[in-house]
């Protein structure tokens, strides 16, 4: 009896999945290539023949972005198992855990909206490991990893870092107010903001410095969800990065009379994490570009 199905046939080439998360996380095929070192026609090829093994199509392409199709969700949630079970068969097979501790920096967006999957993947890769975390604004995280407080930085800049830092992804800045409230016409725009330094503060001042649209601060509030508290109440405007902007709260625009914003950039500063850091690094950025494709 021919008890063959359509489940049998080659291979899922680690490989080529690699190139397929790759090309996700990213969004784009070129960035990808960059990535993994390889040639864009390499990775066109990477694609081509996963495809072919799936027997579907896994990509979409939008005007916006690249999207996945219904077989490309689901081989990507498959993907990811298959990857990171080989990454940990391979360090038990080495027999080098990680271990020791690593001190991690991390702003409050990045803590509150991202860090929970990154500490959870990677628990996972290396249980012997620990981590201590300080939260704070980003100049005063990285002034302290400068002193050797701080082993690894996580935050946010709105102009490229030449430096150190390694991008992690970037997303729109968005002004947000109340879902279900009017902006109230005339006077100056209410704020509700951070503390300085800050840079969704300074973008903001920024902006409304080029237009003739006057403004003040009514809420100040060292804590993110203060200021989407106070937006959500209509109390006033904040600005966030748009990935963090919860239900209750629409994005303002033109119409409004609000100018654009710039992108918001998060970067991961090492400082003497090792390996340790490295595997946290890429936690972060595989976990935050998912996060900001699946909200966009």
């Amino acid at each position: 009896m021919d008890t063959s199905s359509s489940a049998d046939g080659p291979p899922l080439e680690t490989a080529l999945l690699r190139t397929f998360l790759e090309i996700v996380d990213s969004g784009s095929f070129a960035t990808a290539a960059e990535r993994l070192a390889l040639t864009p026609s390499a990775v066109s090829g990477h694609m081509r023949r996963l495809e072919q093994i799936a027997g579907a199509s896994l990509l979409a392409r939008t005007t916006r972005r690249l999207a996945l199709t219904q077989a490309g969700d689901t081989l990507y949630a498959y993907g990811r198992n298959i990857l990171d079970l080989e990454r940990e068969a391979r360090a038990k097979l080495r027999g080098t855990p990680l271990r020791g501790r690593l001190r991690i920096g991390a702003s409050e967006d990045f803590a509150g909206a991202w860090l929970p999957q990154v500490l959870q993947r990677f628990r996972q890769w290396h249980p012997d490991a620990t981590v201590e975390l300080k939260v704070g604004i980003t100049a005063d995280l990285l002034r302290q990893q400068e002193r050797g407080r701080l082993d690894l930085v996580f935050g946010k800049q709105c102009s490229r870092n030449e430096g150190s830092g390694t991008l992690l992804w970037e997303e729109p800045l968005v002004w947000a107010y109340a879902a279900d409230q009017p902006l109230a016409a005339g006077g100056p725009l209410p704020l509700a903001v951070f503390p300085e330094p800050c840079v969704y503060r300074e973008s903001a001042i920024m902006a409304l410095g080029q237009t003739d649209r006057s403004w003040r601060i009514v809420f100040e509030s060292s804590s993110m969800a203060g200021c989407l508290s106070a937006a959500r109440a209509g109390f006033a405007v904040t600005v966030v990065a748009d990935s963090q902007r919860g239900e209750g709260l629409r994005v303002l625009g033109s119409e409004e009379g609000l100018p654009d914003l710039p992108a918001a950039r998060f970067y991961a500063f090492a400082g003497r994490g090792g390996a340790a850091g490295a595997a946290l690094i890429e936690a972060a950025r595989r976990a935050g570009q998912r996060r900001f494709a699946a909200h966009g």
